[in-house]
């Protein structure tokens, strides 16, 4: 498929498979002395930081309707090295699923990074990096189970209150691949909305600052990635 002016290629997708590399990754000396470097300048503009365990994407094929994607353990780190990095990894991207909260009604309900998180000021749907908590028994990486886990965490939601709809959309570039799932909520986009920020609101740290409801172009805003505008133009293109 062809990329975009963005450079955002995007793939309907049936089925996604995630699998995790026996060891973690190892980096040259070079990789790793800039890994650590751009790590403390992060840490020292914003301490709230903290570095965690998290699986990146190690390598990956479309076959078909299906992706068949292979992480390995790194430290979060490494991942935000890989983003600022001015060339893109010749084998390594950071890869995450994330849910695209849908109210009863058809609105979208997106949030707003908090100013203490590596992505202020940004505007998302509720998602993470896959971590070790992801990890199947049987050494599979749980994406779907990730896109529940963000969700319950950064808004409260839990599976009773949601239903996932069947099919993935994956927007890939050189840096990122991004897997993105429809998640249906039983109210309205207002009513989620509202009950979120009362959850954000109880939580002594909420990871989020606000959160929007979008409907159409005419709902989006700065700080929205071309990411997040590209899914939600195919939605609406989609749904049309």
């Amino acid at each position: 498929m062809a990329a975009e002016p963005d450079g955002l290629t995007l793939r309907m997708l049936d089925h996604v498979e995630g699998r995790l590399a026996p060891t973690p990754l190892i980096f040259t000396p070079e990789e790793r002395s800039a890994i650590d470097a751009h790590y403390a300048a992060r840490k020292a503009a914003n301490p709230a930081l903290w570095n965690g365990r998290v699986l990146l994407l190690d390598a990956h094929r479309f076959e078909g309707r299906r992706l068949v994607a292979d992480y390995a353990e790194a430290d979060y780190a490494a991942l935000l090295w890989l983003l600022a990095n001015e060339r893109a990894h010749p084998r390594l991207r950071v890869s995450f699923a994330m849910g695209a909260l849908r109210g009863a009604d058809g609105g979208f309900v997106l949030i707003r990074m908090a100013q203490w998180t590596a992505n202020a000021g940004r505007i998302y749907f509720a998602a993470g990096t896959p971590d070790l908590t992801d990890l199947t028994p049987e050494g599979t990486v749980d994406l779907e189970g990730s896109v529940r886990r963000e969700l319950t965490e950064e808004t409260g939601l839990t599976a009773a209150d949601i239903t996932l709809a069947p099919g993935w959309t994956a927007l890939h570039d050189a840096r990122r691949l991004a897997l993105l799932r429809e998640v249906r909520a039983q109210e309205e986009a207002e009513a989620l909305a509202a009950r979120i920020r009362r959850f954000g609101a109880g939580d002594e740290r909420p990871e989020f600052d606000e959160v929007l409801v979008v409907r159409g172009p005419q709902d989006l805003a700065e700080g929205m990635s071309p990411l997040i505008r590209r899914y939600l133009a195919q939605a609406w293109a989609t749904q049309a």
